[in-house]
């Protein structure tokens, strides 16, 4: 008989363009399941803040900054343990571009 092989844990990746205010859609759409997510036992949650992905949409650096504010504030708002989660901005993972 071979041993058991382990049970790779279930990963969860969502993240949100901060490119505007948070508004009902984000949060019906993406956040609110997503906080549901990352509460599931053997379920590894990544959240991320698409800074990256709002340069082909905004060109106008201090809105990013505060959209990028005001998307983490929403997440963490409706209950994203940040402990329980890997919770990032893309600018901030330099092997990603």
């Amino acid at each position: 008989m071979s041993p058991a092989s382990p049970v790779s844990p279930q990963r969860f990746l969502t993240g949100i363009t901060t490119t505007g205010t948070p508004h009902l859609g984000n949060f019906v759409g993406s956040i609110r399941p997503s906080v549901a997510a990352s509460r599931l036992p053997g379920v590894q949650s990544f959240y991320f803040l698409a800074d990256y992905h709002a340069l082909i949409k905004c060109d106008e650096p201090a809105r990013i900054q505060r959209s990028t504010l005001e998307i983490a504030a929403s997440w963490l708002a409706a209950g994203l343990d940040p402990e329980r989660v890997t919770f990032y901005r893309q600018s901030d993972i330099p092997e990603i571009p």
